[in-house]
């Protein structure tokens, strides 16, 4: 069955600070489309460091022993293992809300990828304590992650039912971070669909979307800051909020990732098994703003921006990036539009104009494709890195990748 409803779903992870749009592979802000492309404000390994290991992730429940069916003993049993998530996203200017469950009780939550994606810091509170977390990995095609509270134990886990038992009409509630408040609230419906394939985008407005499949839909009234929390039922946890429809007057519609499917993809992200789909740890991190999309020619990609000025040598975030005011004279290669400081690439020498010709030998073109060749490597790892300045000056230098923000 496919969700075919007239509306777009949005993903309900909560935005503050200031009024970018977020979009899954990119920002927009002052109306310059640039790739944040692999930014993180701490250079380490980007390693998760020992691995919890599949056996840390519990399996859904095979005959699970009911839990009282009323709304209120289920929120009772589940909301000790609700996790309130606040994010930083340094390099976009902004600061998120989600929520996330406790799986394990040495502090393993999962909650959703969007909620921790670009994120250059995470707090989680449970149980009236807050810790800073760690990424462990991340499925963004799913949209799954797993993170870990760091000096966490004794943790009350969330009771796992079983979403392949999951008949429409049951009685649910979803429960989350409503409104990125900082308390934890339940909101009762029924599932009215299985299997539904939604298309998501993470705010209205955004041009960039996902897709999801094999949602459970339900009519409990799931919203922004609920993404990663529990939709419950009488035998546990049946699904991960995921998306809602917040269009108007119309009846609440909100989706859930199955929960054997989540614990599947975060017994795999425990166990260190990195895939196509699956990222292990942070993602390795040059530090620069490019433009976006296909077009291989610098002119071209500094032609699709939307101002032109000198700006400052590197930035600590996008909020006010501006384009170059002179460009590398080459034909083809990725424009550096601003570098980050700190970062690998502003140490080099980058700086806005220059553009980037090859990695290890290969070939640059397009924004895409230096995304694609960076996305083949790990933090620590080191690249050679050929370049031409704004002078016209011929670089080939040699980065040491640091960790950035999960994709």
């Amino acid at each position: 069955m496919t969700e075919d409803s007239g509306y777009r779903p949005s993903l309900m992870r909560r935005k503050r600070g200031n009024a970018l749009t977020h979009m899954l592979t990119a920002v927009i802000a002052a109306g310059i489309a640039i790739g944040l492309l692999l930014a993180f404000g701490n250079p380490a390994s980007g390693e998760p460091g020992s691995l919890p290991g599949g056996d840390a992730v519990p399996s859904p429940a095979g005959s699970p022993g009911p839990l009282t069916g009323s709304e209120q003993a289920v929120v009772s049993k589940v909301k000790p293992g609700v996790v309130i998530i606040n994010t930083t996203l340094h390099y976009n200017s902004e600061a998120a809300a989600g929520t996330g469950m406790v799986i394990n009780a040495d502090g393993l939550v999962l909650t959703n990828n969007h909620v921790i994606e670009d994120s250059t810091g995470i707090t989680a509170t449970v149980a009236g304590k807050t810790y800073r977390a760690q990424v462990i990995g991340y499925d963004k095609t799913g949209d799954i992650a797993l993170i870990r509270l760091r000096d966490a134990s004794g943790l009350t886990t969330v009771p796992i039912g079983n979403s392949s038992a999951v008949k429409a009409g049951e009685k649910v509630v979803a429960l989350g971070n409503a409104g990125g408040q900082n308390t934890v609230t339940a909101a009762a419906g029924q599932v009215t669909g299985l299997n539904q394939t939604i298309t998501a985008s993470d705010e209205a407005g955004s041009t960039s979307s996902e897709t999801l499949r094999g949602m459970i839909q339900t009519n409990a009234n799931i919203v922004a800051g609920d993404s990663g929390g529990p939709l419950a039922g009488s035998s546990g946890v049946i699904g991960m909020d995921t998306a809602g429809n917040n269009a108007g007057d119309q009846m609440a519609t909100g989706f859930a990732i199955p929960i054997n499917t989540a614990l599947a993809v975060a017994r795999q992200i425990a166990a260190g098994q990195a895939s196509s789909t699956v990222t292990i740890g942070y993602p390795p991190f040059l530090g620069i703003f490019t433009g976006s999309g296909s077009d291989s020619s610098p002119q071209a990609q500094a032609q699709q921006q939307n101002s032109s000025s000198a700006g400052p040598a590197c930035y600590n975030s996008n909020a006010n990036l501006t384009d170059p005011s002179a460009i590398a004279p080459v034909g083809s290669g990725t424009l550096v539009v601003g570098t980050i400081c700190g970062s690998p690439a502003a140490a080099a020498g980058l700086t806005g104009g220059a553009v980037i010709t090859a990695v290890n030998g290969q070939a640059v073109g397009s924004p895409d494709s230096l995304s694609g060749i960076l996305a083949r490597f790990h933090p620590g790892d080191t690249i050679s890195v050929a370049w031409v300045s704004p002078s016209g000056k011929r670089t080939t230098s040699s980065i040491r990748l640091a960790a950035g923000p999960p994709q």
